[in-house]
């Protein structure tokens, strides 16, 4: 009889151990710090590329992730960003030279103004890469 509560009592902590790794995996899904490209370099095979050429490769980088592109102003563009429940909102300030992906608004991030969803980093990510490459096409 002791020896059969012994196997239960270990059976409950492997479930107890388990449980308790899911619930820190699910809270790990938060990244303790937003990704932001702050003036990144215009590179280009082009001399002196227009802002009109910075411009149309960032608005192709984000249409080929999926990104809604839209002008704001004559020297920035705001990119929204739907997947599932999720929103994700950029401004991209840019000129002939550099560029920016700066944090403007989300939903279903769990941003709490320090730290938002770990996807969402990877998204800026992957889009600062995407415009690195239509840059390159120039």
């Amino acid at each position: 009889m002791l020896e059969e509560f012994h196997r239960g009592g270990i059976m409950n902590l492997k479930i107890l151990l388990v449980f308790a790794l899911a619930l820190l995996l699910g809270a790990c899904r938060t990244a303790p710090v937003i990704y932001e490209v702050k003036d990144a370099t215009v590179t280009t095979n082009v001399p002196n590329a227009s802002k009109e050429d910075v411009r149309k490769a960032i608005m192709r980088a984000g249409a080929g992730l999926g990104w809604q592109m839209a002008d704001n102003g004559p020297n920035a563009m705001i990119g929204t960003l739907l997947l599932r429940t999720h929103k994700a909102v950029v401004d991209i300030p840019y000129s002939a030279t550099r560029y920016s992906i700066t944090y403007k608004d989300s939903t279903n991030l769990n941003y709490d103004g320090k730290s938002i969803h770990s996807n969402y980093n990877g998204w800026i990510q992957n889009l600062d890469k995407a415009i690195k490459a239509q840059l390159s096409t120039l």
